[in-house]
């Protein structure tokens, strides 16, 4: 369900902006989609949405999902009032890049990476496994990132919007199996110690 609902606002987004020129008459109310913009109030409001449907569906938000809602407001925001795309353009890489970060500043400050503290309860891995997954999981958000920066400045405003649905589908997609490729061997002699015992 995870998954889905992360993917929600990111398709929204796209799809507003494709409706560029276009009008909606719901209720006797009437908007013309402005692309950029436009896309931006949708992507705005769906986050929101987000936000509570996982509330509704878990009774907890990850502080993740916060950090997400906080930066999609503040610079969905400041590209409405400032009507200037730049600021949505950025907050892919701001947003990755603020979590490499993180994930980064806890191998120097703590003995357990981010990701063994979230899911440490729920998976045994040794401790190389932990290092390359979180290693893993650094690069992807700095990779994706900087992608982010080089499309949106290298591409006409309709190629950025189309990468930024199609690369989230792509680089979760990857992100898993690559997780997975790590995890799987551990699981499995998990698996098999418990069948011998």
């Amino acid at each position: 369900m995870r998954p889905i609902l992360e993917l929600f606002p990111i398709a929204l987004f796209f799809i507003a902006y494709k409706y560029d020129g276009e009008t909606l008459s719901v209720l006797g109310y009437s908007h013309q989609f402005d692309g950029i913009f436009s896309a931006t109030a949708v992507l705005m409001i769906a986050t929101v949405m987000q936000v509570l449907l996982t509330w509704l569906f878990t009774r907890e938000v990850e502080k993740k999902l916060w950090w997400l809602l906080s930066a999609v407001l503040i610079l969905g925001s400041a590209t409405l009032i400032l009507r200037n795309e730049l600021f949505i353009q950025w907050k892919p890489t701001i947003f990755n890049w603020v979590l490499g970060c993180v994930f980064l500043g806890m191998l120097f400050f703590s003995e357990k990476s981010l990701l063994e503290r979230m899911l440490g309860s729920q998976l045994k891995l040794p401790t190389k496994a932990w290092f390359n997954l979180n290693q893993l999981w650094i690069a992807n958000f700095f990779i994706v990132g900087a992608l982010n920066l080089y499309v949106a400045y290298s591409f006409a405003e309709a190629t950025w919007v189309s990468y930024k649905l199609y690369s989230s589908i792509g680089f979760t997609l990857i992100l898993m199996v690559l997780t997975m490729l790590i995890v799987f061997p551990h699981i499995k002699d998990q698996d098999d110690n418990s069948e011998s015992a």
